[in-house]
């Protein structure tokens, strides 16, 4: 400023007390004009909160940033939609299609032009079983599915299912619809309503029975039946099954993969966020893996997200619903008094599942009783 005084006097002449006057004035509105450190500090987080949420934007799009989340170019962007011919018909000419029957079975669950809501929302096209062939998962999926059970260890998802499907086959057993065929399933749950019901021998009467999680048949079998051919459990709730039994693992998160893979071999997997079992005894052939691409088709389409996501029970269902002809249906909702309860406890008030918002099981039973209507299962109601 000294060495600039002498230039700015001699370029603006007659400066004198006025001038100074109105160099004061400047100086003051300079000073008013400057920003206090408090100012600057909210600004400051302004733009930091700004780059934040743009940093997760792009690494949730990207891939980048996340230890627990996949570089990008494994996952692949969604597949465009297949419409199979019969559905096409339907379309076109909804009384073609009302007697075109996809089974042998007096009500068949591919049937179209039966229920309007349940051909908009059923996807024939979707496997619910994780495969070698459907290996790689549409990336909205696979962000969906990791953040159920975020895990920050480093997991390679696609080294962990080539590991896996090493030790067992990784394919799916069910073929497509067949007009000679009348392949029967019987969905079990858990249901105190069981209990005393006599369910047993027409349960064991199913080409497939389908359990879920604990569900023991001994010293149960007139209510609950003896038979079973597909088990579907998670790591933290699974146990021996018997050779003939097809195990379904319901995997929540990467590390569960790692665990069935651990479990059918090495047994270095002894708890994920709880104790599991280090070895596991069942057939590896028919071992199958639930599909997350499936889990959150029932989420989008049919639970309407409502519920972080649906119940093991109806993740059950659907798996039915999209492998059998005929679909029914044991052992779900309350007991006659309103109670929810599992059938081998004595606690006739439990069910506090219902009140932690997970599963919204007033609503899945609105989608049960739905399908029921439209003809598509049959729920057998219990005691």
């Amino acid at each position: 400023l000294p060495e600039l005084r002498p230039w700015l006097s001699r370029a603006a002449p007659g400066v004198g007390g006025s001038g100074s006057h109105k160099e004061g004035s400047a100086a003051e509105k300079a000073r008013r004009g400057r920003c206090s450190p408090r100012v600057w500090l909210v600004l400051g987080s302004l733009v930091l909160v700004f780059l934040t949420s743009l940093f997760f934007s792009v690494s949730l799009r990207s891939g980048v940033g996340f230890n627990y989340l996949e570089p990008p170019g494994w996952e692949v962007s969604r597949r465009v939609k297949l419409v199979p011919s019969y559905a096409g018909s339907h379309k076109q000419n909804p009384r073609d299609s009302q007697q075109q029957k996809t089974c042998a079975c007096s009500r068949c669950v591919g049937d179209p032009g039966v229920s309007d809501w349940f051909d908009e929302n059923y996807d024939p096209d979707i496997s619910p079983v994780w495969t070698r062939d459907n290996i790689e998962l549409p990336s909205d999926v696979y962000y969906w599915w990791v953040m159920l059970q975020p895990q920050f260890k480093p997991h390679s998802i696609q080294q962990v299912l080539l590991r896996l499907f090493q030790v067992i086959p990784g394919r799916s057993p069910y073929g497509s619809w067949d007009p000679g065929r009348c392949l029967r399933c019987a969905v079990v749950g858990n249901s105190g309503n069981l209990r005393g019901a006599g369910y047993g021998a027409t349960i064991d009467g199913h080409n497939y029975i389908m359990r879920i999680n604990l569900a023991p048949t001994v010293g149960y079998e007139e209510d609950a039946g003896s038979q079973t051919t597909h088990h579907f459990m998670y790591p933290e709730s699974a146990k021996n099954l018997a050779a003939n039994v097809s195990f379904v693992l319901v995997p929540f998160k990467t590390l569960d993969l790692v665990w069935i893979t651990s479990a059918l071999s090495t047994g270095q997997i002894r708890f994920t966020y709880a104790p599991v079992k280090q070895f596991l005894r069942v057939d590896k052939d028919k071992v199958q893996i639930f599909n997350p691409a499936f889990f959150k088709y029932i989420h989008d389409h049919w639970t309407r997200h409502h519920g972080r996501y649906p119940s093991t029970g109806m993740l059950v269902l659907f798996f039915a619903l999209h492998v059998c002809d005929e679909v029914n249906v044991f052992g779900f909702g309350a007991d006659g008094r309103g109670n929810w309860h599992h059938y081998w406890e004595q606690n006739r008030y439990a069910g506090e599942f219902r009140k932690t918002g997970v599963h919204d099981a007033d609503f899945e039973a609105q989608i049960i009783q739905r399908l029921a209507e439209a003809g598509k299962i049959t729920v057998y109601p219990g005691k």
